[in-house]
């Protein structure tokens, strides 16, 4: 995919000091308020929070609710989503979707929000709230490896109903594909299943060997559980959305990963292994000429990967030393020739 440097604000391409700062600032405009900072934010949503948990398993019905948050207030309609985690015997409380009743004015932290996915804590045992955290923080390791990511908002959300307390846990917001594509100045693309001639090679290589960092199975770029829309956990990039060469794969849902290690996961059937902390390679060998750069890019931004984990807010000392021991692992994995050739080319597909 052809990269627009205003939108990815690569300063290299400016003629000026002037027309970088220019181009760098053009590229922030293009992120939407909500996901413009890192700071966390505080989100109170008030509704038939317990009806909606209840039923999570088999409604996915909206209900009228209302979201206050950075003195905001705006009245929104709210319901569970996702799959796995609907059901009662995985988590106890869904993630959420919030659609926002009118738009957001020009002036609100929410402008040019419409719907936006909430992943929430799941279960209310405390340590609960570390799988959210750990999850976050893969969004922000594939930031740091691509801006073709999806940003995050980290949130302390109260829920509450009747004047009741359901619960007061931290979650995260994820940015809209069209607001990543728009971000970019490319474009989300809707299509059926397509073969993997069709994505621009150095993206999907990246793609395949992060999800691999990470301990992540669960995830598809050219297919989808519904042949006519793809993909699993990931979304298409493209530069219109007619566009069917050079597609840019956008991963999310990193749940079932071994970074994240969640008690719900579960390791990948078909291939035969019995603990999702266990690394498989699902790259595709057309892609193995480009494997030894992605390798090194990843070994180049260790520092910075380690760094991120350590700054994530709430995690407690020993799950950041789990994270940091889990992607220490990868590291060693692909140490040497022999590694590489045991763990990347004799499993790709």
């Amino acid at each position: 995919m052809k990269r627009i440097a205003a939108a990815l604000g690569l300063l290299l391409l400016a003629g000026s000091g002037a027309s970088a700062q220019s181009d760098e600032s053009s590229a922030k405009e293009k992120v939407t308020p909500l996901f413009a900072s890192d700071e966390r934010l505080n989100i109170t949503l008030t509704g038939p929070i317990k009806t909606i948990v209840n039923r999570a398993e088999r409604s996915m019905d909206p209900h009228p609710a209302r979201l206050q948050a950075a003195g905001e207030s705006h009245a929104i309609s709210l319901s569970a989503r996702g799959k796995s985690r609907r059901k009662g015997e995985n988590c106890k409380f869904p993630p959420l979707r919030i659609e926002f009743s009118a738009k957001p004015a020009e002036t609100s932290l929410f402008h040019k929000q419409g719907g936006i996915k909430l992943v929430t804590h799941c279960s209310t045992r405390e340590k609960y709230d570390q799988y959210v955290l750990r999850e976050y923080a893969m969004y922000r390791l594939y930031s740091v490896v691509t801006p073709e990511s999806l940003k995050v908002r980290l949130a302390q959300v109260t829920y509450l109903d009747d004047g009741d307390v359901v619960a007061a846990r931290p979650g995260f917001l994820i940015e809209d594909a069209d607001d990543a594509a728009r971000r970019l100045g490319v474009k989300e693309v809707d299509i059926g299943n397509i073969g993997s001639n069709l994505l621009n090679r150095e993206a999907a290589a990246r793609f395949a060997m992060f999800q691999y960092m990470i301990g992540n199975t669960d995830w598809a770029m050219v297919v989808g559980p519904d042949p006519t829309d793809c993909c699993h956990n990931s979304k298409l990039l493209g530069e219109s959305k007619s566009a069917r060469r050079d597609l840019t794969p956008v991963p999310y849902d990193f749940d079932n990963s071994g970074m994240v290690d969640a008690p719900y996961a579960y390791p990948n059937a078909a291939l035969g292994t019995n603990s999702v902390r266990t690394r498989v390679y699902r790259g595709f060998c057309s892609l193995n000429s480009l494997v030894p750069g992605e390798i090194e890019r990843l070994r180049r931004l260790r520092p910075q990967f380690e760094a991120e984990i350590r700054a994530i807010p709430g995690l407690e000392q020993r799950t950041r030393e789990d994270m940091l021991r889990y992607l220490d692992g990868y590291y060693k994995s692909v140490a040497d020739e022999r590694s590489v050739k045991r763990n990347i080319y004799d499993k790709c597909r």
